[in-house]
C-alpha cells in the first residue's frame, strides 16, 4: 500500500526539503567558489615565487664567478631554499652536466631529492625549452598532488619548482566541514519553522471542516473568520459567500414549501364552498316547485361563474410560478386604459379620474387593465366612496396610478401581507365575491413590467417604467 502523507507531514517535509537543497545548493556554489578563488591564490603566489627564484638565480650567477659551472651556481642558490622541492634540468654541456631522458622522462642533474625525478616529463620540459615561457602541471607523487613549474634559468638550463597544496587542502576541507554545519543547522531550522507553519495551517483546515460539518447539519448560519489575504483566507471568503447562497437558497425553498402547502390548503378551502353550492344547487333542480328551480340554476350559474374566475387565476398564478407569463408591450395610453377598466369594474360607483403630465408608456395593455381593474374593484366593494384614481405622468421616465378610497385604510396587520395569495381582510371574508388572488396577481404583473405596487393606509400606487418600444425584427 502507497503511503501517502497527511497535510502536517506534507508541509514539513516539503519545507525541510526545499531548505536542505536550497542550502545544499547554496553551500555547494559557496565551495565551488571559494576553492576556485583558493586555487587561483595558491597558483598566482607559486607562479610569483617561481619567478623570483629564476630572477635570483640569473642574478646570482651574473654577481659571483665562484662556481665551475652554471649548474652548481644555480644549485648552490637554490639551496638556500629551505622547504621547498626543486630540480635542476640541462641541455648544456658547457653548464655543466647533462640531463638524460629514460621512460619519458628527464633525470634531474641536480635536486632536493629523488622523489621528483620521475616527475619531469619530457613533453613538458620541451614544452618550456622551446617556448622561453614556464609551464605549470600538476603531478601525482607519493606525497599527494603538486603544483610544478618549469621553467629556464639560462639558456638550455631549466629549473622545476614543487609546490605541495596540502595548506590548500585542509583549508577547503574546513570549508567543507562548515558548510556541511551550517547546511545540516538550516535544514533542521527549515523543518522546525514547517512544523509550526504545518499546525498553523492545519488548524485553519481543520477549522473549515468542521463549518462544513456544522453547515451540513443543519447550521445555516455558520461562518468562517477571514483572516489576512492569503489563499486560506480567499477560501474562508468562498465559504462564507457559498454558504450565504445556500443558507438564501434553502431558506427560499422552505418559504416556498410552505407557501406551496398553504396554497395548496387555500386553493382547497376556495374550492369547497363554491363546489358545495353547485351540488346543492344541482340537488335543487330535480324539486317540482318552480320557484325552487329557478333559485337552484341562479346559484348554479353563480358559483359556476366564481369557480370559473378562481380557475382563471388559479391558471395565472401557476404561469407566474413557472416563469412563462409573457409581457407584449405596446403603446399605451394610461389615461385611456384607466378610465376602461374603472367603467368595467365599477360602472356604477362614485370614481373620478385625474391625469397630469403625459401619461403615455410602452407596456402591456392586458395586464396593466388587470392590475388597475383589481385596484378599482377593491377600493369600491372594501373601502368608502367617493373613490379617487390619479394618473401621474410628471415623472420622466415612469407613470404612477395612486387608487384611493375615502375610508380607513388596511388594518396594520394585514398591510405588510396584503399582496400575499388567498389573503382577505374581514369584510372581505364577509363576502362570497373575490378569491384572494386579485392584488397577488396585480403585484406579479407590475414585477413583470419592472415596476412595484405599494399599500400606504386607504391608498395603493402602481409604479411601472415607460419602457421602450418593442422591437420590429
Amino acid at each position: 500500500m502507497r503511503w501517502r502523507p497527511g497535510l502536517r507531514a506534507a508541509i514539513v517535509l516539503t519545507v525541510a526539503a526545499v531548505s536542505l537543497v536550497t542550502t545544499a545548493a547554496m553551500a555547494l556554489t559557496t565551495y565551488q567558489l571559494q576553492a576556485g578563488s583558493a586555487q587561483e591564490r595558491f597558483t598566482a603566489s607559486a607562479q610569483a615565487a617561481f619567478d623570483s627564484d629564476t630572477q635570483q638565480a640569473h642574478q646570482f650567477l651574473v654577481r659571483s664567478t665562484a662556481f665551475e659551472s652554471a649548474v652548481g651556481g644555480v644549485a648552490e642558490y637554490m639551496g638556500a631554499r629551505l622547504g621547498l622541492t626543486w630540480a635542476l634540468v640541462n641541455f648544456t654541456p658547457t653548464s655543466g652536466p647533462v640531463s638524460t631522458a629514460a621512460d619519458g622522462r628527464y633525470v634531474p642533474v641536480a635536486g632536493t631529492g629523488g622523489s621528483f625525478a620521475g616527475q619531469l616529463p619530457v613533453s613538458r620540459v620541451d614544452e618550456a625549452r622551446r617556448g622561453g615561457r614556464s609551464v605549470r602541471y600538476t603531478a601525482d607523487t607519493p606525497d599527494g598532488p603538486q603544483l610544478v613549474i618549469v621553467g629556464e634559468v639560462e639558456p638550455g638550463l631549466l629549473l622545476a619548482e614543487f609546490y605541495h597544496a596540502r595548506g590548500i587542502d585542509r583549508e577547503l576541507s574546513a570549508l567543507r566541514d562548515r558548510l556541511a554545519v551550517v547546511a545540516a543547522v538550516i535544514a533542521l531550522l527549515g523543518g522546525a519553522l514547517g512544523v509550526l507553519a504545518a499546525r498553523g495551517v492545519r488548524r485553519r483546515v481543520r477549522t473549515a471542516a468542521l463549518a462544513a460539518r456544522r453547515f451540513g447539519d443543519g447550521a445555516l448560519d455558520t461562518r468562517l473568520p477571514v483572516r489576512g489575504r492569503d489563499e486560506l483566507a480567499d477560501l474562508a471568503g468562498s465559504f462564507n459567500a457559498m454558504a450565504q447562497r445556500l443558507g438564501e437558497s434553502i431558506e427560499q425553498l422552505r418559504l416556498k414549501d410552505q407557501q406551496q402547502r398553504r396554497f395548496v390548503a387555500d386553493v382547497a378551502h376556495d374550492l369547497r364552498t363554491p363546489v358545495a353550492s353547485m351540488v346543492a344547487a344541482a340537488d335543487g333542480l330535480r324539486s317540482p316547485d318552480a320557484e325552487d328551480r329557478a333559485r337552484s340554476a341562479e346559484l348554479l350559474a353563480s358559483q359556476a361563474r366564481r369557480l370559473g374566475a378562481l380557475v382563471e387565476d388559479l391558471l395565472e398564478v401557476s404561469r407566474f410560478d413557472a416563469g412563462a407569463a409573457e409581457l407584449r408591450p405596446e403603446a399605451v395610453d394610461l389615461e385611456a386604459l384607466v378610465e376602461d377598466a374603472v367603467q368595467v369594474s365599477a360602472p356604477d360607483a362614485d370614481v373620478t379620474v385625474r391625469s397630469t403630465g403625459d401619461v403615455t408608456l410602452f407596456a402591456d395593455p392586458r395586464r396593466l387593465h388587470t392590475i388597475v381593474r383589481n385596484l378599482v374593484t377593491n377600493a369600491v366593494r372594501h373601502g368608502e366612496p367617493p373613490v379617487a384614481v390619479t394618473v401621474d405622468g410628471t415623472a420622466p421616465d415612469l407613470v404612477r396610478v395612486a387608487v384611493a378610497d375615502s375610508g380607513p385604510g388596511l388594518p396594520a396587520e394585514l398591510a405588510p401581507v396584503v399582496f400575499d395569495r388567498f389573503v382577505r381582510g374581514d369584510r372581505a371574508r364577509s363576502r362570497t365575491e373575490g378569491s384572494g388572488l386579485g392584488l397577488a396577481i396585480a403585484r406579479e404583473n407590475a414585477r413583470l413590467h419592472g415596476g412595484r405596487l405599494d399599500v400606504d393606509g386607504a391608498v395603493f400606487t402602481l409604479t411601472v417604467p415607460r419602457g421602450e418600444p418593442p422591437r420590429v425584427d
